[in-house]
Formats: structure tokens, C-alpha cells, sequence
């Protein structure tokens, strides 16, 4: 039986390395690049179409954004005018860190509660980090859930609720948040 599926098998090992489909690599995988995104760009676009100030992180050396969103939260958001429940928007640009680990900063007018439970659902506040003075509430779950830091800066140009998640360690969460905080918003272009 071995024998007979020999011959197939082989061809399948030569078509597949013909084709491209597969690689040889002796000392094992690789690093692949990280896609690439324009996040001084989407940030700017951002800035001129959502109802909050938008703020590009002034990032240190090896920090590369390859990824963003624009999205919304039902009812995500309290009107301080009225009190009803209103949907809210977020702006989110994800970065990897020089450790090489994923960390995103979400930027909203959402309510506290309603932008973390949009990031991870099953977590809870568990203590406060101080960045530069701010204030950031740090939220954690279970085994296997990324942590969510939350901060509200009130000024300059109005309210915001950011929030940092991912997989990278406290110091990428500590130098995405001090490279955010200490930004003014950026100048709508409306």
C-alpha cells in the first residue's frame, strides 16, 4: 500500500515547491514584516469627521502602526445635556510595540463602561496606573484576557475617553499612554 501512494505523494512535494506553496528554511521561521499603516493619516481623517478630539501618539523609536478601525457603540454614551443613552464612535489604531507585541489605542466618546466592554466583555477595574499624573484605570480578567487601560482627559478641545489593550507588557501600555496624553488634538480640517 505504501508503495503505491510513494509515487503520489512525491509529485505532491514537487508540485507544491514548484508552485510556491511551500519553503524550506533550516534555521526555522522568521519574522515577516508587519503591515504597514498610515495612522497620522486615518487619525487626521478621523479628527475631522468624529464629535471628539483625536489625538496622534508622539511614539519613540521602533513603535510601527499596522492596523485601524472607525466603529461605533450602540447607546454608548450618556448626553450630558439631556441624559439619554446616544451612540457613541470610536477611532482605533493598533501598533507593534518594539517588544513586538500588538497594543491598540482606542480613542471615544463613549462612557467608560460601554468603550472597555466594546475592547474585552468579562473584565473588571483591579487598580490605577499613574502616567505623567493621569490617571488610568487598569481593567483585567481570567486567564487569557488581554488587561484594558482607560483614562478621560477633559481638555484640551473636550472630553475623550482612550483606551490602551493588547498583548504587550505595563511599558508598552505605560509608553503608548504617555506618548497620547502629553498631544494636544490634532486641528480638524472641516
Amino acid at each position: 500500500m505504501f508503495w503505491s501512494l510513494a509515487p503520489l505523494v512525491a509529485a505532491c512535494v514537487v508540485l507544491a515547491g514548484v508552485l510556491g506553496m511551500c519553503s524550506f528554511r533550516p534555521a526555522g521561521p522568521t519574522d515577516g514584516a508587519a503591515p504597514s499603516y498610515d495612522a497620522a493619516g486615518a487619525l487626521q481623517a478621523d479628527a475631522n469627521d468624529v464629535p471628539f478630539p483625536v489625538r496622534l501618539p508622539a511614539l519613540p523609536e521602533g513603535w510601527q502602526a499596522n492596523s485601524g478601525t472607525r466603529a461605533g457603540i450602540e447607546a454608548g454614551r450618556t448626553d450630558p445635556a439631556t441624559g439619554t443613552k446616544q451612540n457613541a464612535v470610536t477611532s482605533r489604531v493598533g501598533y507593534i510595540a518594539p517588544s513586538k507585541m500588538y497594543v491598540s489605542l482606542t480613542q471615544s466618546n463613549a462612557d467608560e463602561t460601554a468603550l472597555v466592554s466594546s475592547i474585552q466583555k468579562d473584565v473588571y477595574p483591579t487598580g490605577v496606573q499613574d502616567v505623567d499624573g493621569v490617571r488610568w484605570i487598569v481593567y483585567q480578567g481570567g486567564e487569557g484576557t488581554e488587561p484594558v487601560w482607560t483614562t478621560r482627559l477633559e481638555k484640551p478641545g473636550g472630553p475623550v475617553q482612550l483606551a490602551i489593550s493588547g498583548a504587550g507588557s505595563a511599558e508598552d501600555f505605560r509608553a503608548l499612554a504617555a506618548a497620547t496624553e502629553s498631544q494636544a488634538p490634532l486641528v480638524p480640517n472641516r
